[in-house]
């Protein structure tokens, strides 16, 4: 376990080293192309009169010395960030609470790294074709700033889903997230939005005024060609941000969704890798807190159903539980050890222990396989009920079925130590005793008593194994054949004769 633990941290390890290279890569590439587009808008789409045409020469060498100062500063920041970022993980060591929220809200500081890049680019751009014509800035800058807002957003979602695993890890070690520190669902549509359709909008809805304000150069071809650009602009990079919008917020909704299905296959072992530090993140966390639950309740479920049966924590999962009880027509078997007080002493403890757990899994067993329940454990002994808490018709066939065979598999499977098994059946009272803070089901009256004294007499029978005679009474006639009577005694305590059945030697 340990093993396969740290192999997934060295490979989780090395793919946020690979995340780190990769974002800086990714940055440089993204905001070269998208310097180069700009240029193409401006050849394209924004000259009108002769001077102005004259000034796409003039704005191209300003382009080319701003990226060519720009971006490699962007670079350097986004690396070094991201390295300071992630150095308590090439550390190996658990992050600050500072380090850990450094890491969670790093896609915003990266947006807004170059969201200004990019709106200092504007500035100048706009500033400096004020000197050939006022149009002609608006026109420039808007195009600048449509760029901008396009690689603002980019470089947000794709730093977000480069250092997902990172953010793993940081959350995994830095615990659960009791607040969001990131962008939720509706501010990431809304940035996904605002550069698929509100931005290139807004450059159609600027064109379209210029038009109207009869801006020379506004030419039915060149408002054409000025649509067209800002329309193929639309459906190129407008749909690849929309889309890696989307999954932000899709891929964790699938990966809970997946682990909803596996819960309700009954399969509590599973997790939903956290990484995001928004609302999103919280849905993650709060589903592996329910699942954590649940394992905690079906874990006590299995120590209650244990501990007092399965019919037993059955009936009081689906019923209100109260202290006191009915009277219903039961059977019961009791099995109790011969010479317990030797065997303590001439074992060691634990030796016992080894041995009476052997004896009680026979029992176990065999009284599951027969529909009874084990009502206790007492010491060397065991009292098992039929009838009770669920109704059986042939109660009495199964309780005599079962001491049958619980007498052959203890000798043959324990035959270090002999027991006597004594059966009974009648009305008694089964439900709760105790007090409201602790209970316990069981049941009391006569059969009980009249069984734990056959016991008694069992130790004295052939096979070890006697049964009330009104018992085998009411049982079928197949299981009827099946016993003889041994013999007629008064038991201890009681005043009517009971007579004792045995099984009939096979």
């Amino acid at each position: 376990m340990r093993r396969s633990r740290a192999r997934r941290r060295l490979s989780r390890r090395f793919a946020i080293e690979a995340s780190h290279v990769a974002l800086t890569v990714l940055l440089l590439i993204a905001n070269t192309i998208a310097a180069g587009i700009t240029l193409l808008l401006i050849a394209l789409v924004i000259p009108g009169s002769g001077e102005e045409r004259a000034s796409v020469g003039a704005n191209m060498i300003v382009l080319g010395g701003f990226a060519l100062v720009t971006l490699p500063t962007i670079l350097v920041w986004a690396s070094r960030t991201t390295a300071r970022t992630l150095a308590w993980l090439r550390e190996d060591r658990e992050p600050t609470e500072s380090e850990r929220l450094a890491l969670l809200r790093a896609p915003w500081r990266v947006m807004r790294v170059v969201g200004a890049g990019w709106l200092v680019a504007t500035l100048i751009f706009f500033g400096f074709n004020t000197q050939y014509s006022m149009p002609l800035a608006i026109r420039v800058g808007i195009t600048v700033l449509l760029t901008g807002t396009v690689m603002a957003a980019w470089a947000f979602l794709f730093t977000e889903r480069l250092l997902r695993s990172a953010a793993i890890e940081a959350i995994e070690r830095g615990g659960p997230i009791d607040r969001a520190v990131a962008a939720g669902v509706v501010r990431r549509q809304l940035l996904g939005w605002t550069t698929a359709t509100g931005a290139p909008t807004l450059g159609i809805v600027a064109v379209g005024i210029l038009a109207l304000a009869g801006v020379e150069g506004t030419t039915p071809a060149r408002l054409g060609l000025t649509m067209v650009v800002l329309g193929a602009t639309v459906l190129v990079f407008g749909l690849v941000v929309e889309l890696v919008a989307a999954r932000a917020v899709a891929d964790p909704i699938r990966t809970v969704r997946k682990a909803l299905d596996r819960v309700g296959r009954g399969d509590l072992e599973g997790r939903v890798p956290v990484y995001d530090a928004s609302e999103i993140g919280r849905l993650q966390e709060g589903f592996n807190r329910m699942v954590v639950g649940l394992r905690e309740r079906e874990r006590l479920h299995d120590l209650f159903g244990r501990h007092v049966g399965e019919d037993v924590a059955r009936v009081a999962l689906e019923s209100d539980v109260r202290l006191g009880g009915e009277v219903r027509e039961v059977c019961a078997l009791f099995v109790d050890i011969v010479g317990s007080t030797a065997l303590a002493a001439e074992r060691e403890p634990d030796e016992v222990v080894v041995l009476l757990n052997r004896f009680f899994a026979v029992v176990v067993s065999t009284v599951e396989r027969h529909g009874g329940w084990v009502n206790k454990f007492e010491g060397d002994a065991a009292l098992v009920v039929f009838g009770a808490p669920v109704d059986q018709a042939d109660a009495p066939d199964r309780a005599l079925a079962a001491a049958r065979e619980l007498g052959r598999r203890l000798r043959e499977e324990v035959g270090e130590l002999r027991a006597g098994i004594g059966v009974s059946g009648g009305r008694a009272v089964a439900g709760y005793l105790g007090a409201e803070t602790r209970l316990e089901y069981t049941v009391i009256g006569d059969p009980i008593n009249e069984a734990a004294r056959l016991t008694e007499v069992a130790k004295e029978v052939d096979g070890g194994v006697a049964a009330a005679g009104r018992l085998v009474a009411r049982a079928g006639e197949q299981e009827r054949a099946r016993w003889v009577l041994d013999h007629r005694r008064t038991l201890r305590g009681r005043d009517a004769e009971t007579e004792v059945m045995a099984p009939v030697a096979t």
